[in-house]
């Protein structure tokens, strides 16, 4: 298994403003590569941490034993602020994002994450949730996967690929990722599968999303984390596809400004509450794209809060 290399690290820990004594979340722990960073800088305060994947927990826990000022939440971190409410936290000062899947569950085959292993269609990140890729992939409507090929992975060939699934799972169902895999070859004109990039990925991409309903999801969290934060407190995210960035986008800018109806004579006293750290989204540097194949979709947004 590939080791985890956390991504966008040095401008994560630099835009997040770490000052020591304060309160910080993680809500995507993953391997703990950024949890890491951030609990040196704080001996004094504290870091919870939140992941929906047992895997991920152990490693994390592996990764963090010389700390002992942090706790890790097992859940969605559609749920963090709930949690963080129930233990008694209302404010922190610093939240952190990196969206997506973690890298070594793509390296695991049985998870069902890549199209680089046979394995069963599952891309469920918590495996007690019910819905698998298998069964969107087997029992869906042709129109319904064609949508979700379409709008979570801005497939122009998603009609094309989702005909072919009902038509090979009428004679038997389609299990294993290769055999997706297979179908979507099939599906794709020869100049698509003579482009550079894997045919499959922006499939797999959109059948993540849909298993784990990662936009609906992302929208409410960043809105949660924005009414968390203290005061000159900063939110980080992490994302990697136009998607997730687009959300960020949108969400940022509705709480970085006043909106005022056009030609309505108004004095405007209310306030804007955030501010945005980088107009421009945080890319990763040479150095790190020659290391980390993972970075070179990263994109860094940051906001402070008022």
């Amino acid at each position: 298994m590939a080791k985890h290399i956390p991504v966008l690290l040095e401008e994560v820990i630099e835009n997040l403003n770490i000052r020591d004594g304060l309160t910080y979340v993680d809500m995507t722990l993953g391997g703990a590569g950024h949890s890491a960073e951030i609990l040196k800088r704080i001996p004094n305060g504290f870091l919870y941490g939140f992941d929906q994947d047992d895997f991920a927990i152990n490693k994390a826990r592996k990764k963090l034993e010389e700390f002992s000022n942090y706790k890790i939440i097992k859940d969605n971190f559609v749920n963090a602020k709930a949690r963080l409410n129930e233990i008694g936290i209302t404010e922190v000062d610093g939240i952190l994002f990196d969206l997506g899947a973690s890298s070594f569950q793509f390296d695991i085959p049985e998870r069902g994450f890549s199209y680089k292993y046979d394995s069963d269609l599952d891309m469920r990140m918590n495996l007690e949730n019910n819905l698998t890729a298998k069964i969107i992939i087997n029992t869906y409507s042709e129109k319904e996967i064609a949508d979700i090929l379409f709008h979570y992975g801005e497939e122009k060939y998603s009609r094309r690929i989702a005909k072919n699934i009902v038509e090979i799972r009428k004679e038997k169902p389609i299990n294993t990722t290769f055999e997706l895999v297979e179908i979507i070859k099939r599906s794709l004109p020869f100049r698509e599968l003579n482009k550079k990039g894997h045919p499959a990925k922006k499939t797999f991409q959109a059948l993540r999303i849909a298993v784990n309903d990662e936009l609906n999801i992302l929208k409410k969290a960043l809105e949660d984390a924005i009414s968390l934060l203290a005061p000159k407190g900063r939110l980080a995210v992490i994302s990697f596809h136009s998607l997730e960035d687009r959300i960020c986008k949108q969400i940022f800018r509705k709480y970085s400004t006043v909106f005022v109806p056009e030609g309505v004579p108004i004095i405007v006293d209310e306030e804007p509450i955030i501010t945005l750290i980088n107009r421009k989204v945080i890319i990763a540097k040479s150095e790190e794209l020659a290391k980390n194949n993972r970075s070179h979709s990263a994109k860094l947004r940051v906001i402070e809060k008022k």
